[in-house]
């Protein structure tokens, strides 16, 4: 099945070069262009595609913008948004997941690391580095303890799927997580899954913000 993919940038050389580097895969075709947020939106209504490569700041309409306004709602056929960004320790890297964001991806990503970020957002996993969640728990930390904790929702979890949460929260990966708790990585998957079903939450990036909105976990713990 192939990948159906919009890229919204203002930089032509950025909009054609990906262009170039996804259509070259044979599971990943990119179907338009825009040039800003709104535009991209415009886009997005007319092509249905399944993800949307979005800078982060354009003129007109910015991409934290156009992710709320397209990601607004329940519609069940909502595409896909992964980030576009010159640093990974972009300001908006916090508001964007908020937003609904999937994940980031540099600019200067290879052709390999591009094609792999549209195939995991696509398949409906979070594309987070290391260095973003290291950048979201951060900004958590500067912004301090949830103004209103609640963790009335997590009685909805087991123990362990609490317990699998904090650690997704932390930064750590299914693999690193399975090594944590002395169980198959397969096991910390089916877990994981569960979380997002019991709390409709719709990626890692999410389960993230969630765990430190309600407190389960807190910057430095």
């Amino acid at each position: 099945m192939t990948v159906r993919v919009v890229i919204v940038d203002d930089q032509g050389m950025v909009r054609t070069g990906f262009g170039v580097l996804l259509n070259a895969q044979p599971d990943i075709e990119v179907v338009g262009e825009a040039v800003n947020g709104a535009e991209g939106l415009a886009r997005v209504a007319e092509l249905r595609p399944d993800v949307v490569l979005m800078d982060v700041r354009m003129p007109v309409m910015d991409g934290l913008e156009a992710t709320r306004r397209l990601l607004a709602g329940d519609a069940a056929d909502r595409p896909k948004v992964l980030m576009l960004t010159t640093f990974d320790l972009d300001d908006y890297v916090y508001e964007a997941l908020r937003a609904g964001a999937s994940g980031f991806l540099l600019k200067d990503a290879s052709a390999t690391e591009l094609a792999d970020a549209v195939r995991v957002v696509a398949a409906g996993d979070a594309l987070l580095s290391p260095s973003v969640t290291r950048r979201l728990i951060a900004e958590f930390s500067r912004l301090g303890a949830p103004r209103a904790p609640s963790r009335r929702r997590l009685d909805v979890l087991t123990e362990r799927e609490t317990e699998v949460l904090a650690l997704v929260a932390r930064g750590l990966s299914n693999g690193e997580i399975a090594a944590e708790l002395v169980v198959a990585e397969q096991t910390v998957k089916t877990h994981f899954g569960r979380i997002l079903m019991k709390l409709a939450l719709r990626d890692r990036a999410q389960a993230i913000v969630y765990a430190y909105d309600v407190g389960l976990v807190r910057p430095g713990d």
